[in-house]
């Protein structure tokens, strides 16, 4: 016989126990992920009984794939996985530092690959996906955080084994020493590894009197099935002599920039990284540049990002041809002389700025963000030697590069953008903040660092981008006002929707039709920026004769470019 006080106290505790059953099955649906996805070879056919092993520091986990290709891992806890995808004849895949949340779900899209299509040199090109807008976290260096896609690139596009772009350019940038040829050749190729890797070669090599200007980069990235991963990359650039009085010295440098991207779920990015760079051009220096960004994705809309820079941004967004291939922007020294001497320019920029989207065709950012440059290497337009020390003249493209001191100043900016239909997009883009000025008149060029001083300026600039229907021709045309005279730009850090050179600049772009059964796309490109000559404030040269100093030096360039 069991007592009746033990008896009733028995019952409760079955009727817990009852109801910590039923219960605990919806709490734990809660809180455990699940990791599923499909695994096809490079032809698309799906794989069956593939091997799918997920690992963390406290358990593994061994399923296979069905009939389709399909596989589910359910009831996993919340952490870092690594996944390794296996099946006979092929190449293993492997993802690692995969993030789980309580309750989510990670579905992957697994390509197996056999030692034959590593080898495969054929690119396989696909459609490109409808989705002409896209919501993304950037958190590239330098990049915004909100960006409308014109051409926005598929999931399979961006898995080609191989991609190699090539372009042929005539006429010089006009941006200082270290422009570039009036012609140059650039390329590119770019390869997957174990379908999570990649690996790339790129460079210019532009010609001239001797050796040719050349930049030639390296790089490696790792892939996470979340978009994240580390990347590292190497590059070496060679420049023209830069004068007589200068000994004829020839700049050569060696950048090694090292990168991670980090995703915390849906809500959280993190990108950092940094450079360093050792420069030999009339004796030796070393300069170390750090970066990095946060992105706070506060809700479907509207996202936060913190930025932190060391470097000016090289080349505006749109000012690309999508087929042309980089030019090594991680080593872009910017450099001047005085009395003979190198100076490298230093950058500090931080920037927080917030970003909304509003409906589906329009976006609005506003930031505020504080920036210190040492040694600004401003731009000035004229025939000039570097007799008396203080010049950088390029031999190519008549400007020069000049130490103008110090700029510190704080600003803020608003951009407004909005597409019309498929085929055009208005951006405005209001900034307020410091802007380097000559606040002398008609001063000897060696003596006007001493008059340049940072002065407050407000900034205007209205784009318009679109593709005539027909043709399919890319027009992107832009124009920026400033309220005074100013020898840089204000806001100089903007990499925003925004962004545009000063003054009025144009870009085309031409696709050029191919035979069928060639493997490439093709552009005519025609870039002219500054076309009307404006803001060129005029001072003496050392000979008496008048040159400029510019916010941007009028050029045009040209060329074709060539995509496989």
């Amino acid at each position: 016989m069991i007592p009746r006080g033990v008896e009733v106290k028995l019952r409760h505790f079955g009727l817990l126990a009852l109801i910590a059953a039923f219960s605990f099955p919806g709490w734990a649906s809660d809180r455990f992920a699940v990791i599923s996805g499909y695994v096809r070879d490079a032809a698309g056919s799906p794989q069956i009984g593939a091997v799918v092993q997920i690992g963390a520091p406290s358990r593994k986990v061994t399923v296979f794939t069905d009939s389709s290709g399909f596989f589910s891992a359910p009831g996993l806890l919340p952490g870092i996985y690594s996944i390794e995808v296996s099946a006979p004849a092929f190449l293993p895949a492997i993802f690692e530092k995969v993030g789980l949340l309580p309750g989510g779900e990670i579905r992957l899209k697994v390509t197996l690959n056999t030692l034959l299509n590593a080898a495969d040199l054929q690119p396989r090109r696909a459609n490109a996906e409808g989705d002409d807008w896209k919501w993304t976290l950037r958190s590239a260096a330098n990049r915004p955080v909100l960006r409308v896609l014109d051409n926005p690139v598929s999931d399979e596009q961006q898995s080609h084994d191989l991609k190699a772009s090539l372009a042929f350019l005539a006429g010089s940038a006009a941006e200082g020493y270290g422009s570039g040829s009036d012609v140059s050749t650039t390329f590119s190729v770019e390869r997957s590894v174990f379908s999570a890797d990649r690996m790339g070669l790129s460079g210019s090599v532009a010609y001239g009197d001797g050796m040719p200007t050349a930049i030639l980069r390296a790089s490696y990235a790792h892939s996470l099935p979340d978009g994240s991963g580390p990347s590292l990359a190497l590059a070496a650039r060679r420049l023209a002599p830069s004068d007589p009085y200068l000994g004829n010295a020839t700049l050569q440098s060696l950048a090694l920039n090292s990168a991670d991207d980090v995703a915390l779920g849906d809500v959280v990015e993190l990108k950092f990284g940094s450079q360093f760079e050792t420069i030999q051009f009339l004796g030796r220096v070393s300069v170390f540049r750090p970066y990095g960004s946060i992105n706070f994705r506060l809700s479907p809309n509207t996202m936060v990002a913190y930025d932190y820079a060391t470097s000016l941004p090289n080349e505006p967004v749109d000012n690309v041809p999508d087929n042309a291939p980089a030019e090594s922007s991680e080593a872009d020294p910017r450099l001047s002389v005085v009395n003979y001497a190198t100076q490298v320019e230093s950058a500090h920029h931080q920037e927080l700025n917030v970003s909304h989207r509003i409906g589906e065709n329009s976006t609005v950012q506003f930031a505020v963000f504080s920036d210190r440059i040492d040694n600004t290497a401003l731009l000035g337009a004229g025939e000039v030697t570097a007799a008396g020390g203080y010049l950088l003249p390029d031999v190519y493209s008549g400007t020069f590069s000049y130490s103008g001191g110090t700029l510190d100043a704080r600003g803020l900016r608003l951009v407004l953008q909005r597409k019309f239909g498929t085929d055009l997009t208005a951006t405005l883009d209001y900034a307020f903040g410091g802007a380097l000025d000559l606040t002398q008149p008609d001063v000897q060029l060696q003596q006007a660092r001493q008059w340049i001083n940072t002065e407050r300026r407000h900034s205007l600039a209205a784009k318009l981008s679109g593709t005539l229907p027909g043709a399919h021709t890319h027009l992107m045309a832009s124009y920026r006002w400033v309220s005074g005279s100013a020898l840089t730009p204000v806001d100089m850090f903007n990499r925003s929707p925004g962004q545009a050179d000063p003054f009025f600049s144009l870009v085309v772009r031409q696709p050029i039709p191919t035979l069928g059964f060639l493997p490439a796309h093709m552009e005519a490109v025609i870039d002219l920026r500054n076309l009307l000559a404006e803001g060129y404030v005029p001072v003496m040269g050392r000979d008496g004769e008048t040159v400029y100093l510019v916010q941007a030096a009028r050029s045009v360039r040209g060329g074709v470019a060539i995509s496989f």
